[in-house]
């Protein structure tokens, strides 16, 4: 664990808490700038220090894991490919926000879109942090309304690394209510029926295989769903 805050932040953690000393140095990240990518590098710069870790998962403090550590674990060491969602968006979301002048590094074919929330192994975590050829690209020319988490990585890694990709997500979101944000869920929207929704409700691939097991993280949760979703923890996530 690896907690990226505000510079201002100061934890007050226990001794056995996981996240006791798990706060890296930041810098004020903003939503849709580059300052958001800079964070997540940071992030991965750090965890990437012990030589143990194997597998990266950026979450927010809006996220929940909806399995228990040893059901992820298994997920994650047994997959193939990376939790990366990229995909060829034609629309004025997606290639709309291209810029011309990302060529030669990036042309238009190559644009790609997908959620911030990855997942990446160890080679593809090195991939982001030593990038110094897309970096400046994106930076300077992939600003609001074109938002750069959106837009970086997933571009970056369909170019270097295509074949390492899930082109999906691990992490749950609703965006049915429409807007420029997810849904986020309180204490009334916490049941049973909900969770095992948001656990089973889908199919994707997995190994080449279809499956009902898509996510491992679900969001956005307001602080007002923690009670619940604890005393349904033990039940329906496998924890607690």
């Amino acid at each position: 664990v690896y907690v990226h805050a505000l510079p201002s932040y100061r934890a007050n953690f226990t001794t056995d808490s996981v996240f006791y000393r798990r706060q890296i140095p930041s810098k004020v990240a903003e939503w849709g700038e580059m300052t958001m990518c800079d964070a997540e590098r940071r992030l991965l710069a750090n965890a990437l220090l012990d030589i143990s870790n194997e597998w990266f998962v950026l979450v927010s403090e809006s996220c929940i894991p909806i399995f228990n550590f040893n059901t992820t674990y298994r997920y994650l060491q047994n997959s193939s490919q990376s939790f990366v969602m990229a995909f060829d968006d034609p629309g004025p979301y997606g290639r709309g926000r291209y810029n011309w002048n990302m060529t030669p590094e990036v042309e238009l074919t190559q644009w790609r879109k997908g959620s911030q929330w990855f997942e990446v192994n160890r080679e593809l975590a090195i991939e982001i942090v030593r990038d110094t050829l897309y970096y400046p690209k994106f930076k300077e020319f992939c600003r609001p309304h074109c938002y750069v988490d959106e837009h970086y990585f997933p571009t970056m890694l369909t170019i270097e690394a295509p074949q390492s990709l899930a082109n999906r997500s691990i992490t749950w979101v609703d965006w049915s209510r429409g807007g420029a944000h997810p849904a986020t869920f309180g204490r009334g929207d916490i049941t049973e029926e909900f969770l095992r929704r948001v656990q089973e409700g889908r199919t994707c691939l997995y190994n080449g295989q279809n499956s009902t097991m898509c996510f491992l993280f679900a969001r956005k949760f307001a602080p007002s769903a923690l009670e619940p979703l604890l005393e349904l923890a033990p039940t329906v996530l496998g924890f607690g």
